[in-house]
């Protein structure tokens, strides 16, 4: 079984613009996914709602893990995303994740808090706005 990790999956959700978002979701979130971001949770749909959002205020950025752990069938990782938005702003967010992977290898389930190191004011609700 090959597991999908955070830095693939945010490469072809948000960094990939020609990959089809329904195409990318199939490859790394099982159909029953749901997600907790800073406390509101999200179950697939609302969170693709939230990727399509992404998509088209994101031109471009990076994800650096720099903690990942694999337990089983449990996931943890400290990453940072930069992106550089359609506006030329740039907004860096460090996340700190655990999940859960279901028995294909894709993330079932991710609870994340998320902490803005640069970024506008109204860009701090970016890892939940839709």
């Amino acid at each position: 079984m090959t597991r999908t990790d955070i830095r693939a999956a945010l490469t072809d959700l948000l960094l990939t613009p020609g990959l089809d978002l329904d195409e990318a979701a199939d490859r790394h979130f099982d159909p029953a996914y749901r997600q907790r971001t800073d406390g509101s949770w999200a179950d697939r749909t609302e969170f693709l709602t939230h990727i399509a959002h992404l998509r088209k205020v994101v031109a471009g950025g990076s994800v650096e893990v720099h903690d990942e752990l694999v337990d089983g069938d449990r996931y943890a990782d400290r990453h940072t995303v930069t992106v550089t938005k359609t506006d030329g702003s740039t907004v860096r967010m460090e996340v700190y994740l655990f999940g859960e992977f279901a028995a294909d290898g894709r993330f079932l389930r991710i609870e994340e808090t998320t902490l803005m190191l640069e970024g506008a004011e109204h860009d701090r609700n970016l890892g939940s706005a839709r």
